[in-house]
């Protein structure tokens, strides 16, 4: 059999750096992170084959290969690393195959390497015939990251791949991951992605380095950052209410604000490129604009009337941005299996 699953990536309205344990945990009991985000339909995915007594790992969309005659070859070097991980942590004996690939661009900004932790996790689980419920596969995904591989990051990238559609994520005080529905029908939905386009800057992100400066600074008393956490933590509440009641304008200025806030953390997280585009947009009539994930390249999320839209992408465009196709994602992560027809073959 051949084990097939993809999981969404996300764009983020509001609250992103509150979801990272330095700064949830530190807040005290209670809610010390909110995020605010909506899966789109943009995906990992991974297909996975089981025996051939070697583990061959294959990235598709990096044009990188692997293979490793043992378990004890899974060191980390930089080649795959994911996909070891991912081994190590839900061993298959007997060797694997697995193929990923990605629908989005490097260092989108769209928590695609947590979109890949969730898909890779649901191929080896159906491998091994067990089966956990989305939450654990997330919270499994996030320690694959951040235990396993020592990365630094938050949690709701593998949370949005895992769950999808549109949630209010609550992180900190010592009680786990709360995840909130957000009441946006599959029709309200539809009638968002109306007022907004996403645009890859052509400039890949490194959200590592990135988090490493933040969280640097974060720790040598950097009463600046905390403050603009906070206050993108402190709009996902408004969020949800512009997001339940279909206040696209009044959802638009919230995330203007929040880009207002990302750019206190690092001089880097808004690009020239990011720069270039966002003026074109707003010329053009945009309401608000914000980058996602992280920053520091990657995509912009622009927001503004439906009627102007061919204006906004046009402009958006123009500037050098690349457009991507989505619509919002209610599934989040799914796995199938088929027959290995060339196997049975003997091909």
């Amino acid at each position: 059999m051949i084990f097939h699953t993809m999981a969404p990536v996300r764009i983020d309205f509001a609250g992103g750096w509150s979801d990272v344990p330095d700064f949830a945990n530190a807040e005290g009991e209670g809610v010390g992170g909110a995020v605010a985000n909506a899966a789109i339909t943009l995906y990992a995915r991974v297909e996975c084959r089981v025996g051939g007594g070697s583990y061959r790992l294959h990235a598709e969309d990096l044009g990188e290969r692997v293979l490793l005659r043992t378990p004890a070859e899974m060191i980390y070097d930089g080649k795959l690393d994911l996909h070891k991980a991912a081994l190590n942590m839900l061993p298959v004996l007997g060797g694997v195959e697995l193929i990923t690939s990605s629908d989005v661009p490097a260092g989108s900004g769209l928590g695609a390497s947590g979109s890949l932790d969730v898909a890779l996790l649901q191929a080896l689980l159906l491998c091994r015939g067990e089966e956990y419920d989305a939450a654990e596969i997330a919270e499994l995904g996030y320690l694959l990251e951040t235990g396993e591989l020592k990365l630094a990051g938050g949690r709701q990238d593998q949370y949005a791949a895992a769950l999808g559609g549109f949630h209010e994520f609550l992180f900190g005080g010592g009680s786990g991951v709360e995840a909130r529905p957000i009441d946006v029908t599959e029709e309200a939905a539809a009638d968002l992605a109306n007022h907004l386009i996403v645009a890859y800057t052509g400039q890949s992100h490194f959200s590592s380095q990135t988090h490493d400066r933040v969280w640097k600074a974060y720790h040598e008393g950097g009463n600046e950052i905390a403050d603009a956490i906070r206050t993108m933590r402190d709009l996902v509440a408004p969020v949800r209410a512009a997001l339940e009641s279909g206040d696209w304008h009044g959802l638009a200025k919230l995330i203007d604000e929040n880009w207002t806030q990302q750019q206190r953390l690092d001089a880097t997280i808004s690009t020239e490129a990011t720069r270039t585009i966002e003026t074109a947009v707003r010329d053009a009539g945009a309401w608000g604009v914000k980058a996602t994930g992280a920053g520091a390249g990657g995509c912009l999320i622009v927001a503004g009337p439906a009627e102007r839209r061919a204006e906004l992408e046009a402009a958006a465009q123009a500037a050098g941005g690349r457009l991507l196709e989505w619509s919002f994602d209610f599934r989040g992560v799914t796995g199938w299996q088929v027959e290995d027809d060339a196997r049975s073959h003997g091909e």
